[in-house]
């Protein structure tokens, strides 16, 4: 399974509206944030900077809300909305109270965040949801 831990700096580009009165319009919020290559923050020091993909993240966290937004997201014509849809299904169907449903089953992708394996990312997010559709309706 992927664990991480958020960035010690937090910037401005993480602001979330005070309005968001669940789980379901937080994640609303943040699908809707995907696409915006500016939405980010960076970790780790200057020989080693690394991207923190702030929408994709918030969207792992919160788990099982986020997953039927983030599947009718998958075939976006935007390759890099495409990658993070991808980064945060993988990342959002780990969530203890969904794997319970799927006796431990996620999205599990060999390459990440990199938009040349969306099409085989694609296809293996497909099948875990032709597999798993109706447990996250129950």
């Amino acid at each position: 399974m992927v664990a991480k831990t958020r960035p010690a700096n937090s910037m401005a580009s993480e602001w979330v509206p005070p309005l968001l009165n669940s789980p379901e319009e937080e994640a609303s919020y943040f699908v809707s944030r995907l696409a915006d290559r500016r939405f980010i923050t960076y970790y780790g020091d200057n020989d080693n900077r690394r991207p923190w993909y702030t929408a994709a993240e918030r969207l792992g966290e919160l788990g099982l809300p986020a997953v039927p937004l983030l599947f009718a997201r998958l075939n976006t014509t935007d390759e890099y909305e495409q990658m993070l849809v991808l980064y945060a299904l993988q990342l959002a169907t780990q969530d203890p109270q969904l794997m319970v449903r799927t006796r431990g089953d996620y999205v599990q992708l060999k390459v990440v965040l990199d938009p040349a394996y969306n099409a085989e990312n694609v296809a293996t997010a497909q099948q875990w949801w032709q597999q798993h559709e109706q447990q996250l309706t129950r």
